[in-house]
C-alpha cells in the first residue's frame, strides 16, 4: 500500500522514513486503509489441520509443479549437506529430535531461498514433505498413514496408485526421482534384513508393522523402481464387519461358523485382491480358543486373537541362493508340533499335497486359500498343485485325496464396482467318474447396480443341507437350519 498523504498511527502522522513502535490495538491509517493491531495466537494443531486441507485439484497442482519439484530436490539435497557438516549423528537421536532438528534446519535453509514459488504454496506443507522424505517414506508417509488406503501400487517415481473403498485411483504424489524412490525403498526393506540391487533386484517382505510389501528395481523393472505395499490393518475385520459391508450374508456368516467349530476342512478360493487373507482371518477366529493353531505365510498376514497359536513364517534364499524355507518344509514340520489346526496362508505348490495329507491324517479343521476363478476351478487346481510336488501320483488318486480332506469351498470375488463378496459356498460330496462332486450350498445372485455404481443382489439359498450338517442336529447339537432356507 502507497499514500501520497504519509502514513498515520492513532491519528498522528509518522515522519518518513522513521521507525515507531506499534503496540495491540493502534491503529495504521495508510490512504484510505486502516489496519488494527491485534494479537492472534496460533493454535498448532489448528496448524496441522490446515496442512491436510488441499483439495484433490489443489494437490494434482503442488505435487506436479515443476518449481516445487526442483525446489524440494535443491532445499533436500542441502539438508543432507548439513547434516554431513555438522557430523549429526542420525543413529543416537531419537526419531522426535531427528525430526525437530531437521525441521529447523529446513526452515533455516528456506529463510535463506529466493525461489517466487514460496510465496504461492503452503510452506508447511513444503517443510513436511522434505522432512518426510529425508527421514520418513517421503510420499508414501502419508498414504501409509492413511487408514482408508488399504494398498499402494507405486509403477514408477511419478505413478502412485493407491486402494481405497475397494476403488483403484491415481494419488496426486510424486517422488522427486528414481533416486529418491530406490533410496525410500532401502529405508523400508533395510531394517528387516533385506537388500536390494541390481544383483538382487526383488525383495518380498513384510514390515514391522504387518504390512506386506514387494519391490523390484533395474534392470527388471524397465520404467525405473516399482513398490507394492498391501497394508495391515491395525483393528482386523470381523465377521460384523463383513456382514455391514455386505460381502456376506449372516446365513453364510453362521454356516461358516459352525463349520470352523465342528472341524470341517475349508479351502478358500479367489483372485488377488478379492480379500481370501481377511475371509481366512475371520474364519481362524472361530477356532475355540483351547485348541493349538499352528500359521504358516510367506509373509505373516493372519491376526488371531487366540493364545494357542504357533506363527511360522517362510524364508526367501539369501543372496548366495541358500538358506530357504518353503511353505511345504514348514507344513511338514507342523505336522510334529501337536496341531490341532493348521493354517495355511496361501497354497501356491507343492505344500498342497503335505496340506491335504494333513487334513486327512486327524488334522480336520484345518484351513488355507489358494487362487481360482470358481470352486470347480478350485479343485482343478488344488490337483495341479499336487502334480507339483513331485511325487508319481495318478490323477485318480489325487482326486480322491481331494474328495477326502477337503469338506467346504468358499469363492470370494472383487467385483467390478470394487465391492467384496462371497459369490459361492459350496460342499464337496464325494467322487463319482473320476470327478470330485461339489454342491453349491448359497450363492450370490448379482441384479444390476445402484445409483452409486455398486452391485446389487442377493445371497440366495440352494436349499441343500450338508449331510453333517443333518448329523449334528441328530447329535443334539443346537444348529440353526433355517439358514437354508431363503
Amino acid at each position: 500500500m502507497k499514500s501520497k498523504h504519509g502514513t498515520f498511527i492513532n491519528e498522528r502522522k509518522i515522519p518518513v522514513l522513521k521507525s515507531v513502535p506499534v503496540q495491540l490495538d493502534d491503529i495504521i491509517g495508510i490512504g484510505e486503509y486502516f489496519l488494527k493491531i491485534k494479537e492472534e495466537i496460533v493454535d498448532e494443531d489448528q496448524q496441522k489441520r490446515k496442512i491436510s486441507k488441499l483439495t484433490p485439484e489443489e494437490e494434482l497442482e503442488y505435487y506436479r509443479d515443476p518449481r516445487v519439484i526442483e525446489l524440494k530436490s535443491i532445499v533436500h539435497n542441502q539438508l543432507l549437506d548439513i547434516i554431513d557438516l555438522r557430523r549429526l549423528d542420525v543413529k543416537k537421536i531419537n526419531d522426535i529430535e531427528l525430526r525437530r532438528q531437521c525441521d529447523e534446519m529446513v526452515r533455516e535453509i528456506l529463510s535463506e531461498t529466493e525461489a517466487d514459488v514460496l510465496w504461492e504454496i503452503d510452506q508447511e506443507i513444503l517443510i513436511k514433505d522434505i522432512l518426510d522424505e529425508a527421514l520418513a517414506l517421503g510420499p508414501l508417509e502419508d498414504l501409509m498413514e492413511d487408514a482408508a488406503v488399504t494398498e499402494i501400487m507405486v509403477n514408477r517415481k511419478d505413478q502412485i496408485y493407491v486402494e481405497k473403498s475397494g476403488k483403484i485411483i491415481l494419488s496426486p504424489k510424486i517422488f522427486n526421482s528414481d533416486m529418491s524412490l530406490l533410496g525410500i525403498i532401502s529405508r523400508i526393506v533395510s531394517p528387516i534384513g533385506r537388500r536390494i540391487d541390481e544383483s538382487s533386484p526383488m525383495v518380498d517382505a513384510r514390515l514391522q508393522d504387518g504390512s506386506r510389501v514387494n519391490a523390484v528395481i533395474p534392470p527388471m523393472a524397465l520404467n525405473g523402481p516399482c513398490i507394492t505395499i498391501r497394508k495391515f490393518s491395525k483393528d482386523p475385520f470381523t465377521v460384523d464387519n463383513l456382514v455391514d459391508f455386505g460381502t456376506i450374508s449372516r446365513s453364510i456368516a453362521d454356516f461358516l461358523k459352525v463349520c470352523v467349530e465342528n472341524r470341517k476342512n475349508v479351502v478358500i478360493s479367489g483372485g488377488t485382491g478379492s480379500g481370501k487373507t481377511t475371509t481366512l482371518n475371520i474364519l481362524s477366529s472361530f477356532i475355540p480358543e483351547d485348541e493349538r493353531i499352528v500359521t504358516i505365510e510367506d509373509a505373516a498376514e493372519l491376526q488371531l486373537s487366540q493364545d494357542h497359536v504357533v506363527r511360522l513364517e517362510s524364508r526367501p534364499p539369501n543372496i548366495e541362493g541358500t538358506g530357504e524355507i518353503k511353505i511345504r518344509h514348514l507344513v511338514k514340520n507342523a505336522l510334529r508340533m501337536r496341531p490341532d489346526r493348521i493354517v495355511v496362508g496361501e497354497c501356491r505348490g507343492g505344500e498342497t499335497l503335505d496340506m491335504l495329507q494333513a487334513m486327512n491324517t486327524g488334522h480336520d479343521g484345518s484351513l488355507t486359500t489358494a487362487h481360482a476363478n470358481s470352486p470347480i476351478d478350485m479343485l482343478s487346481r488344488l490337483e495341479t498343485m499336487v502334480m507339483m510336488s513331485g511325487e508319481d501320483l495318478p490323477s485318480r488318486a489325487i482326486r480322491e485325496q481331494i474328495a477326502a480332506a477337503v469338506d467346504i469351498v468358499v469363492q470370494q470375488t472383487r467385483l467390478t464396482c470394487g465391492s467384496r463378496k462371497i459369490t459361492y459356498v459350496s460342499e464337496v460330496t464325494g467322487i463319482e467318474d473320476d470327478k470330485i462332486i461339489l454342491q453349491d450350498i448359497f450363492y450370490f445372485k448379482q441384479e444390476g447396480f445402484d445409483a452409486s455404481g455398486k452391485t446389487r443382489g442377493q445371497f440366495i439359498a440352494t436349499g441343500w443341507i450338508p449331510d453333517f450338517f443333518q448329523d449334528l442336529v441328530n447329535r443334539g447339537i443346537d444348529v440353526d437350519m433355517g439358514i437354508f432356507h431363503n
